[in-house]
């Protein structure tokens, strides 16, 4: 079982419009609603991977119930909250395939949810063949949780995937999480850099054992104990990027569990993520634009010599 945290849930809605103009009304063609935050989206793409999937976090509210009702293929560990848990609005511009997003902040955890979260999370992990600490954090929760939730991942034996930013990642870090997955901009908000070997480099020796950078249309770059990657899309794919980093997440996650070469988690990470921008929502991929591109993906580098 493959367990991903998303300590701030969200429904995840969706419009699509013919084009987006400020100041102006506009007349939504197509409205999808989906469970969210990027530890649930990462589920569902593991999901469709086959990998049994396990999902923990928060919920409270009637919109923490609508995510619940809609968790149909993944097993619902979500611990309740007083508060109610945010919604996201993704508007999609069908002329340019630009995407806006909306994010709400979400509910205020209080320490005793917070202390029921803990002692939840500890028994899952104990169940797990990997974790993955992904998104935001919500009021309420110490800026230093991820690092006590890497911690106890690491002291039950289990890898941990750490995909988040700012002061939270800067704190999980010296945690030594198993691997972390930060954008461009966020390995340059943490280590101060924007050369890309330089940053990851500088991210394996703050406490990172392996640091896979998404680096957008260029693809990405990892450097690992076993050597160093870039793997980069066939083509450049225009559409909804929402979710994107998300199924990278799913993709490394997969690798680990399945014991993959470097290589080939890689171009599973590059492929499904290029296919995840030809999907509507967050969450899923188009699985024929993925069996096409998973075999072209190009991965440039170098083996540590053992």
């Amino acid at each position: 079982m493959i367990l991903t945290v998303t300590l701030n849930t969200a429904l995840d809605i969706t419009y699509h419009v013919p084009a987006l103009r400020p100041h102006a009304s506009h007349r939504v063609t197509d409205v999808a609603e989906r469970p969210g935050g990027k530890g649930l989206n990462v589920a569902r793409v593991l999901t469709a991977l086959g990998h049994e999937v396990t999902v923990t976090g928060f919920a409270g509210g009637p919109t923490g119930q609508v995510v619940r009702d809609l968790l149909t293929d993944v097993g619902d560990a979500l611990v309740p909250c007083s508060g109610q848990t945010r919604r996201t609005l993704a508007v999609v511009d069908e002329s340019t395939g630009d995407t806006t997003q909306l994010n709400e902040a979400g509910p205020i955890i209080t320490p005793a949810e917070w202390s029921a979260f803990q002692d939840a999370y500890e028994r899952l992990v104990g169940e797990a063949d990997a974790v993955a600490l992904c998104g935001s954090l919500p009021p309420g929760v110490p800026v230093g949780a991820y690092a006590g939730l890497v911690r106890t991942a690491r002291a039950a034996g289990v890898p941990v995937l750490l995909d988040t930013s700012g002061e939270p990642l800067r704190r999980a870090i010296a945690a030594r999480p198993d691997l972390i997955k930060p954008n461009g901009d966020e390995l340059a908000e943490l280590t101060g850099s924007h050369e890309p070997e330089k940053a990851t480099a500088d991210a394996r020796r703050r406490g990172a054992h392996t640091v896979v950078a998404s680096l957008g249309a260029e693809g990405l770059l990892a450097v690992t104990p076993e050597g160093s990657w870039r793997a980069t899309p066939p083509a450049r794919l225009r559409g909804n990027p929402t979710g994107a980093g998300d199924s990278v997440t799913a993709a490394l996650l997969s690798g680990v569990v399945e014991r993959l070469p470097w290589p080939q988690t890689l171009a599973r990470a590059v492929a499904l993520s290029a296919a995840t921008v030809l999907s509507p929502v967050a969450g899923e991929f188009d699985r024929p634009a993925y069996e096409d591109l998973v075999d072209r993906v190009e991965v440039n580098g170098t083996a540590t010599a053992a």
